[in-house]
């Protein structure tokens, strides 16, 4: 069965099966100049888990992101996927071995279809080169079809069918987020990462993005790390969480350890909470 197709729906009221470690983490610190974005932080990943970051403005979590996608290379530390520890690699080359991401601040073009936005994501699954695509001859042209047909069941699984020829630019901001996170799905990541995939939006619209993250982490079988501010969300979705603050990191574990954490409540969710 291809990647790209979800797996059996688990039965109502079934157990998630987490499986081994698939990310670590291990004392990575990061800075910029004199400033210190990240200070000695150590967490892991699980796989098939979702696992949240959160923490206040400027606490670190996006930074966190960019030091496992490659977009920075940490000072000290490490950090291991499925055994394979990676240091000085770009985000092409951490996307190729298995790390998707999507962005807090929108990086879809606008002017493109749903379709080609999503298909956009397929690149690192392309074989032929620019010259046989351009012709659509031989393996090129069945290569397409393979891809399209991945996209197409991304954009089943969205249920953003009706927009799949509208251009992104016009669409409402939730389903903005809908296709930014449909061209990850196209990568077939193991590990995704989310950069606030609820910010900006309503209820509804978190509503169905909070099902979403849950469907590709149970259909797909996608480990997910998340970082998100709304604390309901984070609560009810993930099953472990990891809490920065300033850099550092003043929590980790479930979500009802680190709701009665007092370090957590008293730098974070504010003793009203």
């Amino acid at each position: 069965m291809s990647n790209t197709t979800p797996a059996a729906v688990a039965p109502i009221g079934a157990q998630k099966k987490i499986g081994d470690i698939i990310l670590d983490v291990k004392n990575i610190s990061l800075s910029f100049g004199g400033v210190k974005a990240l200070t000695d932080i150590s967490f892991n990943v699980r796989e098939h888990e979702v696992r949240a970051i959160i923490g206040p403005n400027g606490a670190g979590k996006s930074s966190m992101l960019n030091c496992i996608n490659g977009v920075y290379t940490p000072q000290q530390g490490s950090i291991t996927f499925r055994g394979q520890a990676f240091k000085h690699m770009d985000s092409h080359q951490v996307a190729v071995m298995g790390i998707g991401r999507t962005f807090q601040n929108l990086a879809l073009f606008k002017g493109m279809s749903v379709l080609d936005n999503i298909m956009s994501g397929r690149n690192l699954k392309i074989k032929s080169n620019i010259f046989m695509q351009a012709l659509r001859i031989g393996p090129a042209e069945r290569e397409e079809i393979m891809h399209r047909e991945a996209v197409e069941r991304i954009i089943d699984f969205l249920e953003i069918q009706a927009f799949r020829k509208t251009p992104v630019g016009q669409l409402p901001y939730g389903l903005q987020k809908r296709v930014d996170l449909g061209r990850a799905l196209a990568m077939e990541p193991q590990v995704l990462l989310l950069d606030e995939p609820m910010a900006g939006m309503n209820v509804e619209e978190k509503q169905d993005m909070c099902r979403f993250v849950l469907d590709v982490n149970e259909e797909f079988g996608t480990t997910i790390v998340l970082i998100e501010h709304d604390m309901g969300v984070v609560m009810d979705i993930s099953d472990r969480v990891v809490v920065l603050d300033y850099g550092k990191k003043i929590g980790d574990g479930t979500p009802e350890e680190v709701r009665n954490s007092p370090e957590v409540i008293s730098a974070y969710l504010g003793t009203s909470h």
